[in-house]
C-alpha cells in the first residue's frame, strides 16, 4: 500500500511456525472480509471490478486538492509533481461519530485513516457473522499497517487536545480495542509497502503464541495531500500517464492509491469447531528485509527467493 523495500510474502495466505511450541503448529483461518478501494465499498464489488478487468483510476479528485496547482516538470520546478492520476475511495470525509460514541468535535480531529478502519472493522464483523458483544472481553487482538500521515499536516497550527488521539497511529489500533472493550495487542506496523503483511506476520505469530485468541488483521492509506506525491515525484517513482506497467519495458512509474481492508482470523481447529464460514487458510508467514541494494527502496531478489523458502521450510 505504501513505498519500502521490506519484502513480504503470503502463501496461503503467507513468521515461521519455528518460533512457536514445536507441538502448537496452527493453520490460521481466514473467517471475515471487509475493505473498501477505489471503485468499490466492499469485497463483492471489489471482486466483480477484477472479474470486469475494471480501471479504477482517475485524476485526483477536486475535493482532494487541486492536481492543477502542483502539476508540472518535478526536475526543473520546484514543488511539482509529474502525476495527476490515483485510486481514490469515496466519501472519505463521511463519518457516523455518534455511531461509535465520540463527538462531532473529536472526530474532526480523527485522521480519516483512523475512521475508515474503525468503521471497517464493524463491517467485518458483520460479514463474519459475530455480534461485537460477543467478542467483548476476549483476547481479540487488533494489527493494523499504516504508514502516512497527511491529516497532521491539513491541521496544521490548528492544536486541539485532540490532535494527539486523532493523528498517533498507535491510537488506530488502541481507539478499536478500546470501542470493542478487545483485550489482546493492539499493535500498528509502519513498514512501508510491506506494513499490512507484517501485520498479519505478527498476528500468525502471536495467535501461535497464545497471545490472542483471533485477531483483527488489516491496512489503511488515504492521500488528502499532496506532498507525497511531489517527493515521490523528484524520486522518479511516480508513473506520469497513470498505469502500472510492471515487468514492461514501457513501465515507467507506480500508481498511488488509497483504501481500507480487513481480515478476522482465528486457529483453523477452533473455527472448524465452531462453524465459522472460513474463507481461506494461511500456512505460514515469513518476514526478512534485503540488507544493502541497489537503493534504500529496491528490492534484493536474494532477500526475497530466501523469503519464499523460509515460510515453505516451515510447512515441513
Amino acid at each position: 500500500m505504501n513505498d519500502g523495500a521490506i519484502n513480504k510474502l503470503e502463501i496461503q495466505g503467507a513468521i515461521s511456525n519455528k518460533e512457536c511450541d514445536i507441538n502448537n503448529k496452527k493453520d490460521i483461518a481466514i473467517i471475515g472480509m471487509a475493505c473498501r478501494f477505489p471503485g468499490a465499498n466492499n469485497t463483492q464489488e471489489f471482486w466483480e471490478n477484477l472479474i470486469s478487468g475494471v480501471n479504477s483510476i482517475t485524476e485526483i479528485p477536486q475535493e482532494r486538492w487541486d492536481w492543477r496547482e502542483v502539476y508540472g516538470d518535478p526536475q526543473k520546478e520546484e514543488n511539482k509533481t509529474n502525476s495527476k492520476w490515483g485510486g481514490f475511495i469515496d466519501n472519505l470525509d463521511k463519518f457516523d461519530s455518534r455511531f461509535f460514541n465520540i463527538s462531532p468535535k473529536e472526530a474532526n480531529y480523527i485522521d480519516p485513516q483512523h475512521r475508515i478502519f474503525l468503521e471497517t472493522v464493524w463491517q467485518l464483523f458483520e460479514n463474519s457473522g459475530y455480534s461485537p458483544k460477543s467478542l467483548s472481553g476476549r483476547k481479540i487482538g487488533v494489527y493494523a499497517g499504516v504508514s502516512k500521515n497527511d491529516y497532521s499536516e491539513l491541521l496544521g497550527h490548528d492544536i486541539s487536545a485532540f490532535v494527539s488521539t486523532g493523528t498517533v497511529h498507535s491510537i488506530l489500533v488502541n481507539r478499536v480495542s478500546f470501542f470493542f472493550n478487545f483485550n489482546g495487542p493492539s499493535e500498528a506496523v509502519d513498514t512501508a509497502c510491506s506494513s499490512s503483511l507484517v501485520a498479519l506476520h505478527n498476528a500468525v505469530k502471536d495467535i501461535c503464541l497464545g497471545e490472542c485468541e483471533a485477531a483483527v488483521v488489516g491496512g489503511v492509506n488515504a492521500m488528502i495531500s499532496p506532498r507525497m506525491y511531489i517527493s515521490h515525484a523528484k524520486s522518479g517513482m511516480l508513473s506520469k500517464d497513470g498505469q502500472c506497467k510492471t515487468f514492461d519495458a514501457s513501465a515507467n512509474g507506480y500508481v498511488r492509491g488509497e483504501g481500507v481492508g480487513a481480515l478476522f482470523i482465528k486457529p483453523l481447529e477452533k473455527a472448524l469447531k465452531d462453524k465459522d464460514n472460513i474463507l481461506g487458510v494461511i500456512k505460514a508467514t515469513a518476514i526478512n528485509h534485503g540488507g544493502r541494494s541497489n537503493f534504500l527502496t529496491a528490492p534484493n531478489v536474494t532477500a526475497q527467493a530466501e523469503v519464499v523458502l523460509t515460510a515453505l521450510k516451515s510447512l515441513e
